[in-house]
């Protein structure tokens, strides 16, 4: 599975410890985007305890190259609807490597019949 930025950045937020997206979490083995990485590592606002956490998180997770294929896919998909580029290349990244993606935005993706949507916040998902 593949998560999306939405969800590493939960995953650190104390409100979100004992919560239905930790036990998804800890039952699972996850990728991220190399776009993930720069969306939550480039966050101006992160304090400089929240990017050591973020900086030893992504250095410990399977961090999924931008390839040119996955870029051809992003390519495609922001050709039949408007999306951002983080969404497009996140859910391509998906697509090429065949990964669920694992997302609180399911409506930002829905429309994509190809990938398969994960919401770990709401308590029906495995």
């Amino acid at each position: 599975m593949i998560l999306d930025s939405n969800i590493v950045i939960y995953a650190f937020q104390p409100e979100y410890r004992e919560s239905s997206l930790e036990r998804f979490l800890l039952q699972g083995e996850f990728s991220v985007s190399n776009v993930t990485r720069l969306e939550v590592m480039g966050y101006w606002r992160n304090s400089d305890d929240e990017f050591k956490r973020f900086e030893l998180f992504f250095e410990a997770i399977h961090v999924l190259a931008v390839s040119s294929e996955v870029i051809d896919c992003a390519i495609q998909l922001r050709r039949q609807r408007s999306m951002g580029l983080g969404d497009a290349i996140i859910a391509a990244t998906g697509l090429i490597h065949q990964l669920p993606l694992v997302t609180h935005n399911i409506r930002d993706f829905q429309w994509i019949a190809e990938l398969e949507l994960i919401d770990p916040l709401v308590e029906s998902n495995p």
